[in-house]
């Protein structure tokens, strides 16, 4: 909860450390809020992996820890921290790590002019066992500490605060940032996996059924959205399809094993997306019709009394054409996913 002003495509790189910026929090002060801090508390493994060996993961915990091992190409410098982050330590232990960068991926680009504001004064350059700095390593193990700082700063891109532990080898921003949405898709399957359906309120973004009939033509028994929990941006939303034992397809799918067909878990995931697409003032009024499925999964069977929520992201829509990412979740499970393109046409 901060105003962050930048007159710049990027924020200076101050001493190459968390630092500078630290004293400018600690000189804005802060104000307590009334709300509560939301939390992610970790309740089963995350993980994500890169080619080259490199690994994220997340376990419980009940604070905030990271361990890391930082290695690289040359063998050199290998180094390896545990630590319990927060906010008596952060500083002292993180904040102050500088990053640090090797000769010879620096050197084509000091060769062609370029990272003119790059300095030993702001990074720690890496010349073979040598360390070129100008002034001391602020730690013996400052380049294990940067990658902590790292892996930080990239997680408070996080919608809430974490509570887990962080296990990470060779660890880079592009794999922080993929673990990050790893995260995230753990974390709004545990929040639908909470939402009381009973008590769910038709709030001022959200639709009841026939609010959903006003945009969709399909009805029973082919109308497989009950109703849209809510909307995130223009591009999310979320809906909710309520699975009985007096659904037609349960008659012959299958006789004393009733089972939802795995292509109406689709349909369902195809009408919240139209409803995001048709949501559209420009596409009011129209119809979207279904062109192609693309990489879909059935890893668990809906049956008779489940809850399915259906969790969609528009990922283009672009003229007539849409597309779009979808799952379909049980209790916080994946149940289905699928990538769904489709046409927006005249009734």
């Amino acid at each position: 909860n901060a105003l962050i002003e930048l007159d710049a495509n990027e924020p200076p790189i101050g001493d190459g450390s968390a630092a500078p910026f630290l004293e400018l929090l600690q000189k804005a002060g802060r104000k307590e809020l009334d709300a509560p801090r939301v939390t992610f508390e970790i309740r089963e493994p995350v993980w994500v992996t890169s080619p080259d060996g490199g690994y994220l993961a997340a376990l419980p915990h009940e604070g905030f820890k990271v361990s890391c091992t930082n290695a690289n190409h040359t063998g050199h410098h290998t180094q390896f921290l545990s630590i319990e982050v927060g906010e008596k330590n952060y500083a002292g232990e993180i904040g102050r790590a500088r990053t640090f960068v090797f000769y010879e991926e620096v050197e084509p680009l000091l060769n062609k002019g370029l990272i003119k504001g790059g300095s030993l004064e702001n990074a720690i350059v890496i010349r073979g066992e040598s360390v070129m700095s100008k002034e001391p390593l602020r730690y013996p193990d400052e380049f294990v500490r940067h990658k902590i700082l790292d892996i930080i700063g990239d997680l408070a891109l996080f919608p809430v605060r974490i509570r887990g532990h962080i296990l990470a080898a060779k660890p880079s921003h592009g794999l922080n940032l993929q673990f990050a949405k790893a995260l995230l898709k753990a974390w709004r399957a545990y929040q639908s996996s909470l939402m009381p359906v009973e008590n769910i309120p038709v709030g001022e973004r959200a639709l009841d059924t026939n609010d959903v009939m006003k945009i969709l033509p399909h009805r029973y028994p082919f109308l497989m959205v009950d109703r849209v929990l809510r909307f995130e941006d223009d591009n999310k939303a979320v809906g909710l399809k309520t699975v009985t034992i007096n659904e037609p397809f349960f008659q012959g799918h299958f006789p004393g094993h009733p089972i939802m067909p795995g292509v109406l878990q689709i349909e369902a995931m195809a009408q919240v997306a139209s409803i995001l697409l048709l949501r559209n003032t420009e596409n009011a009024g129209k119809l979207g019709y279904f062109m192609s499925v693309d990489k879909a999964k059935f890893r668990k069977p809906v049956v008779p009394g489940d809850t399915l929520m259906i969790q969609v992201e528009l990922t283009k829509s672009r003229g007539k054409i849409g597309k779009a990412s979808g799952q379909c979740l049980v209790n916080g499970e994946v149940v289905s996913e699928a990538e769904l393109m489709f046409a927006v046409m005249d009734r």
